[in-house]
């Protein structure tokens, strides 16, 4: 697993695809959060993290099926699939270290963004003057979303030689689990008869809960179960290539 990992960071920056994605995200958010006036926080009567939060789910919808596109499609499109196969690694040990090197990445883009919250921190008047368990747990908010982003990503790769596809089924995945059950709860046939638990079966949902600052059980039970369901997903692909 340890090569795989070391492989695939490698590739990330060993070419311009990490750097950009990286400088991708945090252009972005920078001119979300200090240069558009209807979101900039320098506008705001209080020091607030809420614009990076907000939008960041939005960027990763994009950015992260970006970055995962490749891992399987472009294995299965070169040849190297069966190459790695026969190698003396399990295909768990594969899936996970393509999976960490994905998420090393969110990690390395997440990084820089704390000079953000350094700068509001200086900002509030007076200074400090900052919710910083909110902060706190929207970080980890976050971290949990691009896990399951990026299991996500990895299975619509895992679906086809195409890395285009692969894209394209991520970003659909990705934008279903976030948005879809949200939509889908304000049907007539859900409205008030059961909106909030189709709600529930959103990332969404327990998202916005675990960003409030408070770690929940059943909300860590849940990210970690969108991501355990598609890393088997991934595997079951796998085996019948193999």
């Amino acid at each position: 697993m340890l090569a795989i990992f070391k492989k695939e960071v490698h590739a990330f920056f060993g070419t311009l695809i990490g750097y950009l994605v990286i400088g991708v995200f945090l252009v972005l958010l920078g001119l979300i959060m200090f240069v558009f006036p209807d979101s900039s926080v320098l506008d705001y009567p209080y020091a607030t993290m809420g614009q990076l939060f907000d939008n960041a789910p939005l960027i990763f919808l994009f950015l992260i099926p970006a970055v995962t596109m490749r891992m399987f499609a472009e294995e299965r499109q070169n040849g190297t699939i069966e190459f790695l196969m026969t190698k003396p690694v399990s295909l768990k040990d594969i899936i996970l270290g393509k999976y960490l090197a994905s998420m090393a990445l969110v990690v390395f883009a997440l990084v820089p963004t704390l000079l953000y919250f350094f700068t509001i921190y200086q900002l509030g008047s007076p200074v400090g003057n900052i919710d910083t368990g909110a902060v706190l747990g929207s970080y980890i908010g976050l971290l949990f979303l691009a896990g399951c982003f990026t299991a996500i990503g990895l299975f619509a790769s895992a679906m086809s030689k195409n890395q285009i596809t692969g894209f394209v089924a991520a970003t659909f995945l990705c934008f279903l689990l976030f948005y879809g059950f949200f939509f889908f709860s304000k049907l007539p046939v859900f409205f008030g008869r059961g909106d909030v638990i189709v709600q529930m079966l959103g990332i969404d949902f327990h998202y916005e809960a675990i960003s409030k600052g408070v770690i929940d059980t059943r909300n860590v039970v849940y990210f970690l179960s969108v991501i355990g369901f598609f890393l088997f997903g991934t595997q079951l692909l796998l085996e019948r290539i193999k």
